[in-house]
């Protein structure tokens, strides 16, 4: 049997197989609300055969986005548009998730086909960023941003909260928190953003306080039968990987003892200078350690658009499910495909039955 096609039980869920949709930005909404677009977005995934598809970073707070077409979750009428495409999501047979996020010092940015840089200043549509030191990002993200004060950090925190809280109204059972990509929680973590001196800078106890205070108050509301993940970038390949990794990884730890079920291995993306190896399934191995050193389930993507390397990384144990991208935008039916290559007893049957049926019944030679 494929490892790639068995199902993953995380708490109470099971999902039906080890592929799931990563978070990719569409950058499509209006005020955080969704629409149309992410509507069929979703659902067209959902019913290519994944077994969980994770909305895209959805902020938290307005000042969080990453860019003004972003979708967000800080009120009521933005949860109930997201409300249909959970139920889409699940018609489809996909475990409905969501990524919460703040952008911190690389919000306000004009969307990545229109620059990929920060809004000019005296441009109404930007606003002022946060991170936890007026350090800017650098290269194409120049903008200082505006150092946190511990108010914000409080804020910002029960932002989290909320936005957790009407994600499971809205119908969501899958909650992945973004600390990763050099966005705020990454930024707390990382020596490239962090030079406090207080209780949320220095040592790595104090750069993790921010992402295990706000796991801990999400955690205080999500309910315990259902799946609470994060993404986190390990590694930046920046020359001192090596230190960065270890204390990743004894984050990681904690973040488990904290009441984390599974952790999605990425990048920190936390500076313009990073060498980063891109290469098939590269992240592989660093999965791999985490899962072992921090003993918990893990999840990774970036590059595993082959279904021969999604098979591997699962049956070898260095992944418990793989997040993927670009080849679901390219094909939403990649499961199909990979369930073709790796030759999976009728493999139509991974799509729902008004497609299985017909795509089996009448086969090309």
């Amino acid at each position: 049997m494929s490892a790639l096609f068995s199902p993953l039980q995380v708490k109470s869920l099971t999902l039906r197989n080890r592929i799931a949709v990563a978070p990719m930005c569409q950058y499509s909404a209006s005020e955080g609300l969704a629409n149309d677009w992410h509507l069929h977005h979703y659902a067209g995934l959902a019913r290519g055969g994944a077994g969980l598809v994770v909305v895209e970073a959805t902020a938290v707070a307005a000042e969080g986005r990453i860019s003004p077409a972003c979708l967000g979750l800080w009120n009521d009428q933005q949860a109930q548009a997201l409300a249909g495409v959970a139920r889409a999501i699940k018609a489809g047979g996909a475990v409905a998730g969501i990524q919460i996020a703040h952008a911190g010092r690389k919000a306000s940015a004009n969307r990545p086909w229109e620059g990929d840089d920060h809004i000019a200043e005296d441009d109404p549509r930007g606003w002022p960023t946060l991170s936890p030191s007026p350090l800017a990002f650098g290269g194409h993200l120049s903008r200082q941003p505006q150092a946190m004060q511990l108010e914000d950090i409080a804020r910002v925190q029960a932002d989290f909260v909320a936005a957790a809280q009407r994600a499971l109204a809205a119908g969501f059972e899958w909650l992945e928190l973004h600390f990763a990509h050099g966005y705020l929680a990454q930024s707390f973590f990382s020596r490239h953003a962090n030079q406090r001196t207080d209780q949320y800078g220095g040592s790595l106890e104090k750069r993790s306080r921010f992402l295990l205070e706000t796991l801990a108050a999400v955690r205080e509301v999500w309910p315990q039968h259902l799946p609470l993940t994060a993404r986190f970038g390990v590694i930046e390949y920046d020359g001192d990987d090596e230190r960065t990794l270890n204390e990743s990884i004894a984050l990681a730890r904690a973040l488990r003892q904290g009441g984390l079920d599974l952790l999605s291995v990425s990048i920190g993306f936390s500076t313009p200078q990073a060498d980063i190896p891109w290469a098939p399934a590269f992240l592989a191995p660093l999965a791999e350690r985490v899962r072992r050193e921090a003993d918990m389930p893990v999840a990774s993507s970036w590059m595993l658009d082959n279904p021969h390397d999604a098979e591997r990384v699962i049956a070898s144990g260095q992944m418990d499910l793989v997040m993927i991208g670009r080849a679901l935008l390219a094909n939403p039916h990649w499961p199909l495909q990979a369930a073709r290559a790796l030759g999976i007893e009728r493999p139509t049957w991974v799509l729902p039955a008004p497609y299985a049926h017909w795509l089996e019944r009448y086969q090309s030679a």
